[in-house]
C-alpha cells in the first residue's frame, strides 16, 4: 500500500497545457476521484502516474520513491480501462493470470491467486469461458480481477464503467465500492460522471482546463462549492445560478424582483446559487414568489419543475405525488440557510 504525491505536475504539448502545475496528495488506501468534463486533464494526470505519459515538469511519488524515470511495469500500479483490454483468444482464467505469468510466478501460486481474485468479483464459475461469452459487466469484472490479482500498490481506473448500460453501472458502482473497502488499496479513479464520483469517492478533485478547482469530500463539494464551475458541474440537476444584485440586504434578480434576504453587503453584480432540493414548491400565493411552469418532469422518485419569471429559469425538485401542467402557476420559496453567493467576474464563492 502507498500514498501517491504529485508535486507541481505539468504536461504541455507545444502551446497547449493539458495539466497546469498541479500538486495533490492521495492518502494511503484512499479512493480519490478525478472528476471533470472531457479535456480537463484528468486522464492525462492518470497516464502520467501510470508512466504512459511523460510529464513536462514536476514530480510523481508512489510511496517513498520518485517514479518519474521508472517504466510503467516498475511502478507497481494496476490500470483498468473503459474498453476492458481483454485478450479474446484467452479464457477468463488466462486473462486474469496473464500478469502473474509475465512475472514468472509459480503455477501453483497463480492458480490460488486467480481463483481468489475471481471469487472476489463473483466470476469463479466462468473461468473456462472466453470473453465473447460474457456480458459487458462480466468482462469489466474480469478486468478488475486481472488488476486485483497483482496486489499492486495503486489501482488506476480510467472511466471503467462508461461502456455499461445505466442499470449495470449502478450494480458495478456498488461492487467497486465494496471491493475498495475490502482490498484497502490506494485507488485513483477518473470519470466525467459526477454521480459515480459522489457515490464512490472518499475525496473528489474537480478539474477544469488542467487545474484542480476544488478538492474535498463529496459532502464538501456538494454543499460548499468553491466557485461557479463546481456549483454548476456537481449535482443532478445542477445548482440553479441566478444573476442579480444585492440591495439593502435583499437579493434582487436582474428582472428587478426582490427575492430573498441574504447575509452580504450591497453588490451591483452577484450570482445566487441554490440547489433544486432547496427550492420549495407550493400552491400559487402561498410562497415567496408566484411563477409559471416552463416544464414539468416526473422522474418517479420526484418531480422536477422548471419555472420562469422574466429572463430567469429555476429548477425545483417537488414531491413525487405533485402533478402540474406546463403553464400552470405555482409559488416557490428559497431556503435562506442553503443559499450561495458567487462573484460573476472571478467565479469565486463569496463568504457570508
Amino acid at each position: 500500500m502507498a500514498e501517491v504525491v504529485l508535486r507541481n505536475l505539468t504536461k504541455r504539448w507545444g502551446d497547449f497545457v493539458g495539466v497546469d502545475n498541479q500538486s495533490l496528495e492521495i492518502r494511503d488506501r484512499e479512493f480519490l476521484v478525478l472528476l471533470g468534463p472531457s479535456g480537463c486533464g484528468k486522464t492525462t494526470t492518470m497516464r502520467m502516474i501510470a508512466g504512459l505519459e511523460e510529464p513536462t515538469g514536476g514530480e510523481i511519488w508512489i510511496g517513498d520513491r520518485q517514479v518519474n524515470d521508472d517504466l510503467p511495469k516498475d511502478r507497481d500500479v494496476a490500470m483498468v480501462f473503459q474498453n476492458y483490454g481483454l485478450y479474446p483468444h484467452m479464457t477468463v482464467y488466462d486473462n486474469i493470470a496473464y500478469p502473474l505469468k509475465v512475472r514468472g510466478t509459480p503455477r501453483s501460486e497463480i492458480r490460488h491467486r486467480v481463483e481468489a481474485a475471481a471469487t472476489k468479483v463473483e466470476l469463479a464459475q466462468f473461468l473456462d469461458r472466453k470473453p465473447r461469452a460474457l456480458s459487458g459487466g462480466q468482462r469489466q469484472r474480469v478486468a478488475l480481477a486481472r488488476a486485483i490479482v497483482r496486489t499492486p500498490k495503486v489501482f488506476l481506473m480510467d472511466e471503467p464503467l462508461s461502456n455499461l448500460d445505466a442499470k449495470l453501472r449502478v450494480t458495478m458502482r456498488a461492487e467497486l465500492k465494496h471491493l475498495s473497502r475490502e482490498l484497502m488499496i490506494t485507488t485513483i479513479y477518473v470519470t466525467h460522471d459526477q454521480i459515480e464520483a459522489m457515490t464512490l469517492a472518499d475525496r473528489v478533485a474537480v478539474m477544469k482546463s488542467g487545474i484542480i478547482q476544488q478538492l474535498g469530500t463529496p459532502d464538501e463539494i456538494y454543499n460548499n462549492p468553491a466557485n461557479l464551475f463546481v456549483a454548476g458541474f456537481i449535482g443532478s440537476p445542477p445548482m440553479n445560478l441566478i444573476t442579480g444584485s444585492i440591495r439593502d440586504g435583499m437579493f434582487v434578480t436582474s428582472g428587478g424582483i426582490r427575492l430573498v434576504p441574504v447575509d452580504s453587503a450591497d453588490r451591483q453584480e452577484v450570482v445566487l446559487g441554490v440547489r433544486p432540493d432547496d427550492v420549495r414548491v407550493s400552491e400559487e400565493g402561498q410562497g415567496d414568489i408566484d411563477v409559471r411552469i416552463y416544464a414539468f418532469e416526473n422522474t418517479g422518485e420526484a418531480t422536477l419543475l422548471t419555472v420562469q419569471w422574466g429572463h430567469q429559469r429555476v429548477i425545483a425538485r417537488g414531491d413525487r405525488h405533485l402533478r402540474k401542467d406546463q403553464d400552470d402557476c405555482v409559488s416557490i420559496s428559497l431556503m435562506a440557510d442553503h443559499l450561495h453567493l458567487f462573484d460573476p467576474q472571478s467565479g469565486v464563492r463569496i463568504a457570508s
